[in-house]
Formats: C-alpha cells, structure tokens, sequence
C-alpha cells in the first residue's frame, strides 16, 4: 500500500482542487447506473462483474472526493484516502480494504482472466452508495477546511 505523503507528491497522486459539487453529483450519479448495470451481469461474466462492481464503488468513493475537491488519478492513491475518510467517519469502516480485494479481484478477472466468482451482495452495495451520499449531503465547511487541511 502506498502512503499519503508519497501520493502527493505524484504527478497524478492527491493533488487539491475547488471542491466541485457538479462533478460529485455526476460520480454518484455514475455509480447509480453501474448499480444498474450490476443486476444485468450477475451470472453472466466474472470478468465484467469484478470491473463493474470494482467501479461502483470507485465512483462513490470519487463523488466524495470531488465534493471535498480532492484529486487523485492513481487507484492505490484513492484507497489510501479512504483510511482517512473513514476515520472522519464519511466513509464506512473498511471501505478501503473492499475497495484494495475488489481492485485486486478486477485486475484480476479483467487483465489475467482467472475468472474468479464475484460476490456480490446488491443491497450491501447499494447501501454503501446511500451512506456515502449522506456524507456528501451533510458536510460542512468547516468539516471540508478540516480534511483539506489533514491533507495538506
């Protein structure tokens, strides 16, 4: 796992930007179609199941971000900011270790084609996008100012 103070200094790692509300309601609403499309996979390819459930979840985790405006174009960058975030408790427990096995499960599945089974549990799923949206929806400057300044 890489660490906050080397994603920073990355070309594409954590970088701060305006937080941006347009861009997070367009990654939530990203990841409400990827829920969509999860129901049309199940049972049909392990491949494309790793990846799209991999990327809903991503997207959830990325709407928050951008609501905070927090850029990061490295994967591992982003996991790595979940550890934080859950500790402020905008994110659930152990959103990153999800995030790290279903990256790996996507890699996986997508780039090796081990055509591991994919576990999924949609409703888990979709709770997880509704509790990340309720951290969106009750976040405060002062709250914003407070990661940002953690991060900085």
């Amino acid at each position: 796992m890489v660490a906050l103070n080397w994603c920073k200094k990355q070309k594409k790692g954590i970088k701060l930007t305006e937080p941006n509300e347009n861009l997070c309601k367009e990654y939530i609403i990203n990841a409400e179609e990827t829920l969509s499309i999860l129901q049309d996979l199940k049972g049909k390819s392990n491949m494309w199941l790793a990846t799209t459930k991999y990327y809903c979840e991503y997207f959830t985790v990325y709407a928050l971000l951008m609501r905070l405006g927090i850029k990061s174009e490295i994967h591992d960058c982003t996991i790595e900011l979940c550890k934080l975030l859950e500790k402020e408790d905008l994110l659930p427990k152990n959103t990153h270790i999800k995030l790290e096995k279903d990256k790996q499960l996507r890699i996986d599945n997508q780039y090796y084609l081990k055509n591991i089974e994919v576990k999924l549990n949609f409703s888990e799923l979709t709770e997880f996008v509704l509790q990340v949206k309720k951290s969106i929806n009750s976040l405060t400057l002062d709250k914003t100012q407070d990661i940002r300044n953690k991060i900085k």
